[in-house]
């Protein structure tokens, strides 16, 4: 077999992993088009087809890195949770900065998250990894609408999908490293603590009311 370059991959156990990220070196260059299998061998020192005894084809090794991506971000939402610490509107917050910097900072990991078009039920391990994110976001709303009256209290997956869609919006319009980008008046970060503001008001979540203080 010829080699094109170091057998570093197999020397040291870790193809695999030296694929993930090649293929997020790739990613953060190019966008989630601009990559190849034989394109992150290259880049990983191995032969272009020592790959496929770890990934069946680029939509796998997308997937993969997809996948550690919704494990890094739910972590760091997580972090930025912090159980509601140290109270849950200002937690929430935190968590919505939380959003946007990964955005910001992990750009490769996150465009293979949400611009790869992947079925994540074709792929073990992806669904569980996104819904493990988003269940960060579930579980920090329900606890911020505990306060409300029962009467009064929206359902909590209806709230969590309206607020990660204003997240979510911002981020790719305006967080994304890309130069094309229309330029925003004020930080990303101040144009969502508006909003979220805004909105929670709207529900009584917001304005110094005992709802957010339990």
């Amino acid at each position: 077999m010829t080699w094109s370059g170091p057998r570093r991959g197999y020397h040291h156990g870790n193809l695999r992993e030296a694929l993930v990220q090649a293929a997020v070196t790739l990613i953060g260059q190019h966008g989630p088009a601009g990559f190849s299998v034989a394109e992150a061998a290259r880049l990983a020192g191995v032969s272009p087809g020592a790959p496929y005894r770890h990934f069946r084809d680029a939509e796998a090794l997308l997937a993969e890195v997809a996948r550690q991506g919704f494990e890094r971000f739910a972590d760091m939402l997580a972090r930025a949770w912090n159980d509601g610490a140290p109270d849950p509107l200002r937690a929430f917050e935190a968590l919505g900065r939380a959003y946007l910097g990964f955005a910001r900072t992990e750009a490769a990991y996150y465009a293979a998250m949400f611009e790869t078009r992947l079925v994540a039920e074709g792929h073990p391990g992806l669904q569980a990894a996104g819904d493990r994110a988003f269940g960060v976001l579930r579980a920090a709303t329900e606890r911020l609408i505990a306060g409300l009256p029962e009467g009064r209290r929206p359902p909590a997956l209806m709230v969590a999908l309206h607020i990660w869609s204003m997240a979510h919006g911002i981020a790719s319009l305006f967080c994304r490293p890309d130069r094309s980008r229309r330029k925003l008046p004020m930080a990303a970060e101040e144009l969502l603590e508006a909003g979220l503001l805004i909105y929670l008001q709207s529900l009584g979540l917001a304005g110094g009311g005992s709802a957010t203080r339990r």
